[in-house]
């Protein structure tokens, strides 16, 4: 229905009948946005007329943590988001609010979170947003990377404490219980540059096993034999690279990937990526 609707749309603009710059689409509360996402990729047509510039989710901070705890397609939506709206945080204590922001940051740690008071939105923050380009950034909340850098001296890969009551989400000891979802993220940084076959073989392996699970992951890549960054993104099973501008004279060449899915391998994951590197 999506593809007809947005092939009519286009048809319409090149004979002249419509004229329009964007177009927004609405899911329901409860679709998964992968599907939606990859209409804009698989089908050569839609491809050539639209390009797809972002996901945006909102979350309501009254019933969020309920709806997080039962709902998969809830905790997807926040995985594949480029932008988190918290939207009736007014009607919530602020400590609640934060343990909300805390929880939906380990979920994404790429989507920058705001406060939405009744759709009250600067358009900037929704339009333009570039979140499937591949460009050179990758932005990771730097809260999140300095509690990763935390788990990985101590080699514990699980995120602060797991509490079995999720609606528990926050005690009175200004500690934060992260609730077990299974949608997560995790970084992965790397000093010594990738090996392109190795990685190209490796990456196409996982997401030919994990796809399905792999909701989002990007990366910003030090690739031997080139003097330019190599980014990468992807969604479930469709992943693409392409040169980005040069490392600085002064850069640290650092490899950086983020990788948001449902229960996926770390272990396997990081043990893997370390077999690439040069």
């Amino acid at each position: 229905d999506l593809r007809e609707a947005l092939q009519l749309l286009a048809a319409k603009k090149r004979q002249g009948l419509l004229d329009f710059d964007r177009v927004v689409i609405e899911t329901t509360g409860l679709a998964d946005p992968g599907p939606v996402a990859q209409t804009f990729f698989m089908d050569d047509e839609i491809a050539e007329s639209y390009l797809l510039d972002s996901i945006l989710t909102l979350v309501d901070a009254k019933h969020a943590p309920q709806q997080l705890n039962d709902r998969q397609e809830a905790r997807r939506q926040v995985g594949f988001a480029d932008q988190i709206f918290i939207s009736k945080s007014e009607l919530v204590s602020a400590e609640e609010t934060e343990a909300l922001i805390h929880r939906l940051k380990h979920m994404n740690p790429r989507a920058p979170q705001q406060k939405a008071h009744f759709g009250d939105v600067p358009l900037k923050d929704i339009f333009d947003l570039r979140g499937f380009n591949l460009n050179a950034k990758l932005d990771i909340d730097p809260d999140f990377l300095k509690e990763d850098d935390h788990d990985h001296h101590d080699h514990d890969h699980a995120h602060g404490e797991h509490c079995d009551h999720p609606s528990h989400a926050h005690d009175g000891h200004g500690h934060h219980h992260h609730t077990d979802d299974d949608v997560k993220s995790f970084v992965y940084k790397a000093d010594r540059p990738f090996d392109p076959a190795k990685l190209e073989d490796f990456l196409g392996a996982i997401v030919n096993i994990y796809g399905p699970r792999m909701l989002r992951y990007k990366g910003v890549l030090n690739m031997k034999g080139t003097e330019r960054k190599v980014i990468f993104q992807g969604v479930h099973q469709l992943m693409g690279s392409d040169l980005g501008p040069e490392w600085g004279k002064d850069e640290a060449r650092q490899s950086r990937m983020v990788f948001i899915g449902i229960e996926l391998p770390r272990e396997i994951l990081e043990q893997g990526l370390e077999q690439c590197l040069v």
